[in-house]
C-alpha cells in the first residue's frame, strides 16, 4: 500500500476532514488535546472536505474546523513551511473565531471556547522540548490563569517526536506518529491497526481510494511546498554567502588570501576575486 502524506496540507484536510472523518477526528483531538482521555463524545466538521473547491491550490493554507458537543470551536491546521508572520496568524486566527461568535450588541455570555491545534512540521520553540506545548492567558508575573479560559493554542513540533513503531505507547504517540511517518509506511502496522479510528484514516489515507483528480490536486500541492521549501533554502545560502563577502572583504585588509578562504568558508578563488574586485 501507498499512503498519501498527511503533513500535506492537502492530504490532512482529506483524512482528518472529511464526511466520514467525524470518528477519526475525535480520537485524534481526544488524543492531541486531552491525553487520549474520552472528553469529546461528539463534534461537527463545520468546512468538510470537498475535492472540487479546493482543486488547483497553490498558495493558501487549509485547514479543519468542527464544534464541539459543549460549543467550543476547534481549528485544526497542518503547516510545513515556517513563513514569516506564522505565529501571528495562529493568534489571529484563533481571536477572529472567538469573536465573529456574536453580533454587534449581543452580550458577551454566549462567547464559547476555541482551540487552536497547530501541527508544524519544523520546530517553534527552541526553550521547549516536549513535542506538545499549550499556551493560555496567564498573569505575567504569577503566571495566574485569566478569568476566561476561553482562547487556547496547542502546538505539536512534529520534529521533537523521535520515538519508533516499537516505543509507541499512547494513543497520542500513535498518532503523532501517524502524521509524521504514515507517507513512509507500505502496510498499516499492527499496533495502529487496533484502534479502529487509525485503521479508517489509513484507509482514507490509502493511494488506492483516491480519485484521479485528487492525486493531481496532492501532486501539484506536494510540488509547490518542494518548490517553496527549495526557494527557502536559496534564501538563507545566499544571505549566508553574502555575510561570507562581506566578512571576507573585511578581513583582506589584515590577512593572506588563504587564511581569509579558511576563516569564512569562502574557496580560495572567490576571495582571490574579491581583492582584485576592490
Amino acid at each position: 500500500m501507498i499512503f498519501i502524506n498527511p503533513k500535506t496540507d492537502f492530504a490532512f484536510k482529506k483524512i482528518f476532514g472529511s464526511e466520514q472523518s467525524k470518528e477519526i477526528l475525535i480520537s485524534f483531538l481526544n488524543a492531541l488535546l486531552y491525553e487520549a482521555r474520552p472528553v469529546i463524545k461528539d463534534l461537527q466538521i463545520l468546512n468538510p472536505y470537498l475535492a472540487p473547491r479546493i482543486r488547483g491550490v497553490k498558495d493558501t493554507y487549509l485547514d479543519v474546523k468542527a464544534k464541539l458537543k459543549d460549543g467550543t470551536t476547534v481549528i485544526i491546521e497542518m503547516q510545513v513551511l515556517n513563513v514569516e508572520g506564522f505565529e501571528k496568524r495562529i493568534l489571529y486566527n484563533a481571536a477572529k473565531a472567538y469573536s465573529i461568535q456574536l453580533d454587534s450588541g449581543e452580550d458577551y455570555k454566549p462567547l464559547e471556547p476555541v482551540i487552536a491545534l497547530t501541527i508544524t512540521d519544523f520546530e517553534m520553540f527552541d526553550s521547549l522540548e516536549s513535542a506538545i506545548s499549550r499556551f493560555v492567558l496567564k498573569e505575567k508575573e504569577f503566571l495566574v490563569d485569566y478569568l476566561s479560559y476561553d482562547i487556547e493554542l496547542v502546538f505539536v513540533e512534529l520534529p521533537k517526536f523521535n520515538k519508533r513503531l516499537e516505543e509507541l505507547e499512547t494513543l497520542t504517540d500513535k498518532w503523532i506518529y501517524f502524521i509524521k511517518n504514515a507517507r513512509s509506511l507500505d502496510s498499516v502496522p499492527e499496533t495502529m491497526e487496533e484502534v479502529p479510528e487509525m485503521k479508517q484514516a489509513f484507509a482514507v489515507a490509502n493511494q488506492a481510494n483516491l480519485s484521479r483528480e485528487e492525486l493531481e490536486d496532492l501532486q501539484k500541492r506536494e510540488m509547490w511546498i518542494h518548490d517553496q521549501r527549495n526557494a527557502i533554502t536559496k534564501a538563507v545560502n545566499q544571505a549566508v554567502k553574502q555575510k561570507q563577502v562581506e566578512i571576507a572583504r573585511r578581513l583582506l585588509d589584515v590577512l593572506d588570501e588563504e587564511t581569509v578562504s579558511q576563516t569564512t568558508g569562502l574557496s580560495l578563488e572567490v576571495v582571490q576575486q574579491l581583492r582584485r574586485d576592490r
